[in-house]
């Protein structure tokens, strides 16, 4: 049985690892009818939202106390940091770079909690984390080199860069904050709640920028809209969230390392997108980095 349930668990670490490098793929599919950030955000927060308010009553109904003011306010930072703002500048970063550009950039959030640990926590960088924050940044640096190579314009691909690390750097001081958050209350209960308050931020954003007519979009939109709600939101947080219940969060987080390998090959299978060797070998040094810090 317990080997039965380490595959089981194995088995939704990596569905969940290839769910989330799906997001990436339909949401440039998306671009291509013309949708904007903000329309295409809230088209998948939308349909997101009633699975995680449905989650959110079933982990509460299961919880030992009801939420109280302090842990609504945490709940509302977090889903603002980790689920909307992180979010919304992935999604506007994508206008401007490749699929697997922005999934390597996105990849270096571990290296991210380091250097804002050490700055304001104080914590030590080992010489073993130095080694592995210049091998994420130099394969950055490579994937980078590729986008421009290929016909990416300087303007719009430094932009792009800038928006997505924003985005990494948001789910960075999201993961810093929620430790305590998620000892106290629970993982599930943790995601589920923060990303509801996210959906509505997405929404209300929505509201605030755009009238209701522009949710008329072609079919398409709405259909890839509702695939990265359900297999690419949804099933990737209750999946990873379960494989970590069978685990343990240090196994599951490996598993992530195949996120910018599935990207590369689904952007050049559906996307067109060019893979070349710089980028391959700045995979490689990424992947190579994120592995050697979470080596023990």
């Amino acid at each position: 049985m317990v080997g039965q349930g380490t595959g089981v668990g194995l088995l939704f670490a990596l569905v969940g690892a290839v769910g989330f490098s799906f997001k990436a793929i339909l949401v440039k599919l998306a671009y291509r009818h013309g949708v904007d950030a903000e329309t295409l955000l809230a088209l998948r927060m939308a349909y997101a939202l009633p699975f995680f308010l449905i989650m959110a009553l079933v982990a509460g109904r299961r919880a030992a106390r009801p939420l109280g003011r302090r842990d609504w306010s945490a709940l509302a930072t977090l889903g603002f940091l980790g689920y909307y703002l992180a979010s919304y500048l992935d999604f506007l970063g994508l206008q401007y770079i490749t699929a697997a550009l922005e999934r390597l950039i996105l990849f270096l959030y571990p290296t991210l909690v380091i250097v804002l640990s050490a700055l304001f926590l104080g914590k030590p960088v080992t010489r073993r984390m130095g080694v592995a924050l210049a091998l994420c940044y130099l394969g950055v640096a490579l994937a980078l080199g590729h986008d421009l190579q290929v016909g990416g314009e300087l303007r719009e691909v430094a932009l792009g860069t800038a928006l997505v690390f924003g985005s990494a750097l948001a789910y960075a001081l999201y993961l810093m904050g929620n430790g305590e958050v998620v000892g106290r209350l629970g993982s599930m209960r943790v995601t589920a709640v923060a990303t509801s308050i996210a959906c509505v931020f997405c929404l209300a954003q929505f509201f605030a920028l755009r009238p209701p007519a522009t949710l008329l979009q072609p079919w398409p939109v709405h259909g890839l809209a509702l695939a990265m709600a359900l297999f690419s939101t949804v099933a990737p947080v209750w999946l990873v969230s379960e494989a970590i219940r069978r685990l343990g969060a240090g196994p599951v987080s490996l598993t992530g390392t195949l996120g910018p390998v599935v990207t590369i090959f689904l952007g050049w299978l559906m996307l067109d997108e060019i893979i070349g060797g710089a980028q391959i070998a700045g995979a490689a040094l990424v992947i190579a980095g994120v592995l050697v810090m979470a080596r023990r």
